[in-house]
């Protein structure tokens, strides 16, 4: 190369330089252009996506109260702690700080924090419903990825009390049992939802609107009073442990409204602090247990034959030799009770009476008159797990059936059934629809049973508390004119009816003079020294009454009678 040539090669490098240096900015410049002007929308959206997000904000689940508007079930503030196990790297004082307030062994949250993190994920709760104290403790330890999520949990006041009617909440605050489920809609609320801006390590910086506010849930108001429902449940306790029994419920209901005003089982459990998984604790046996209701179905056999005029009180019924033979069965009573009136077939509860009754009116007469007192169907009350009982209508050619139905075996009820049914007689033979929720007015109900009939029954089943009935004098309420009745019937076992085990209850109406509550005990597989209604659940029957007519300062109507 000579010297002429050597300048225009240098230049010739200079431009083809200079042309890759401007080819280069203007491709930057293009690129600015492009990301800043043309696609601003897709940037803002990446940034957005990275700081932005959609949280939700649980609402205020609404109160239960009683009728007088005590609290029953209130939530109350708690916190969620979770970690985020790619950013969760604590030191070792700062781990066992940690453990100690969310109550966890050291070892394994550190192995749970390792076993996600090699997961690649983001979010692991560690504990939930904290109080708040320990929450602002967990705040104080300022640990990276570790974060807290205000929640609400339920509490109940009243306990174990309450806690087949009130029912509970799960972690997330909706309902798993009772009320809580079968009002859960009415109960939650709506969540609400907002956007928020937040920093790397996810706290909240900024609000940036609401999409959707928060609403409370609506209150309940039950037809439940606190202070008759804590005297049920002292009493169903007494009663169950005096008899060594398994299980017991009882029901007080106010025969002009048509209210529940207490109900309770036991054993029961505290809702505050349940056993963990599901348990047979947790049913409402006075609802969703159901039972052959024996000797209490008397009355409505009587009442049946009253409604025919074939029979009236002064009918007579020859129960002698006190036992016979129905097709290929035997129906007998314990005694020969000879020659007895309506009032004594009540009162000495006998089998042969009732049979002799029911076999002598049209096949259907009886089944009618339960079916329509409300045998064999839901109360309506709308609690989960209600069960409906059975009433079959059998065969016309099956007397034995019939014959068995007339004291109470062949169908089964609730022990809400079982007060709804006895209601109608209280409620001069109109039905009135149940409730477990407070009632501004009266319902309107159903006349299903003629009024004298009603009264009649009334009168007949005063008769019990008299000398020689199956009643206990325990089950009297003094100063005040009562009609009730025992029942006892065998359960059935894996062979058949088991003859040393026994469904003990009693029903009962009071006052007499002007019907206003009735209160029904039902006790299962008593082991004590009695095992017949009037002497296991009779008792129960008249503490739980005369404390409720006592609370409700309802005055005495006879003076005399049972004092």
């Amino acid at each position: 190369m000579n010297q002429r040539q050597q300048p225009s090669f240098i230049a010739w490098r200079f431009y083809l330089t200079l042309a890759f240096i401007t080819l280069a900015v203007a491709g930057l410049l293009w690129r600015v252009f492009d990301l800043a002007i043309l696609d601003q929308h897709f940037l803002r959206h990446q940034g957005d996506e990275r700081v932005l997000r959609l949280v939700s904000t649980p609402p205020f689940r609404g109160m239960i109260v009683d009728r007088n508007g005590f609290p029953l079930a209130v939530s109350t503030m708690v916190y969620s702690v979770w970690i985020n196990p790619q950013e969760f790297a604590p030191e070792k004082d700062e781990l066992m700080a940690l453990s100690q307030l969310i109550k966890m062994n050291y070892k394994d949250l550190r192995a749970i924090a390792k076993v996600n993190q090699k997961k690649k994920r983001e979010f692991l709760y560690l504990r939930r419903a904290l109080a708040p104290d320990i929450a602002e403790k967990i705040k104080a330890l300022n640990m990276d990825g570790v974060y807290l999520q205000q929640e609400y949990r339920r509490y109940y006041p009243e306990g174990e009390v309450a806690a087949h009617v009130i029912g509970f909440t799960n972690i997330d605050d909706q309902g798993q049992e009772g009320l809580e489920l079968g009002y859960n809609q009415w109960l939650a609320g709506e969540m609400g939802k907002r956007w928020v801006i937040k920093d790397r390590i996810g706290r909240v910086i900024a609000n940036m609107g609401t999409v959707q506010e928060q609403k409370a849930g609506h209150d309940l108001v039950l037809s439940i009073d606190r202070r008759i429902q804590y005297l049920a449940y002292r009493e169903l306790i007494a009663g169950v442990t005096q008899n060594n029994a398994r299980a017991g419920s009882a029901i007080v209901l106010d025969t002009k409204t048509g209210e529940i005003l207490a109900m309770v089982n036991y054993p029961s459990f505290n809702p505050n602090n349940r056993p963990a998984h599901m348990s047979e604790v947790f049913r409402n046996r006075a609802i969703t247990d159901t039972f052959e209701p024996g000797s209490t179905i008397k009355a409505f056999t009587i009442a049946s034959a009253l409604e025919t005029r074939k029979f009236s009180l002064n009918s007579l019924i020859d129960t002698s030799p006190g036992w016979m033979r129905v097709g290929h069965n035997i129906v007998r009573d314990e005694k020969d009770n000879g020659m007895l009136s309506m009032e004594q077939i009540l009162q000495y509860s006998s089998n042969m009476g009732a049979a002799k009754i029911a076999l002598s009116l049209p096949p259907n007469e009886e089944w009618n008159l339960l079916h329509r007192v409300g045998f064999g169907e839901s109360t309506g009350v709308n609690f989960p797990g209600e069960q409906d009982g059975t009433l079959i209508q059998y065969d016309p050619k099956a007397s034995f059936a019939l014959a068995t139905l007339s004291f109470g075996y062949g169908l089964s009820t609730t022990a809400l059934q079982l007060a709804r049914a006895y209601s109608v007689l209280a409620n001069d033979g109109v039905k009135l629809p149940l409730s477990m929720l407070k009632l501004d007015q009266s319902p309107q109900g159903e006349r299903v049973l003629d009024s004298k009939v009603s009264k009649e029954l009334l009168m007949l089943m005063e008769s019990i508390f008299k000398k020689g009935s199956t009643a206990s004098v325990d089950s009297r309420v003094p100063g005040y004119r009562v009609a009730g009745k025992t029942g006892t019937a065998w359960k059935v076992g894996a062979h058949g009816y088991d003859k040393h085990r026994y469904t003990s209850s009693f029903v009962g109406i009071a006052p007499l003079t002007n019907p206003r509550l009735i209160v029904i005990v039902v006790i299962h597989d008593p082991h004590g020294k009695y095992y017949l209604g009037g002497f296991v659940s009779g008792p129960v029957f008249s503490r739980i009454m005369e404390g409720t007519l006592r609370i409700l300062d309802i005055p005495p109507d006879d003076t005399t009678i049972n004092s």
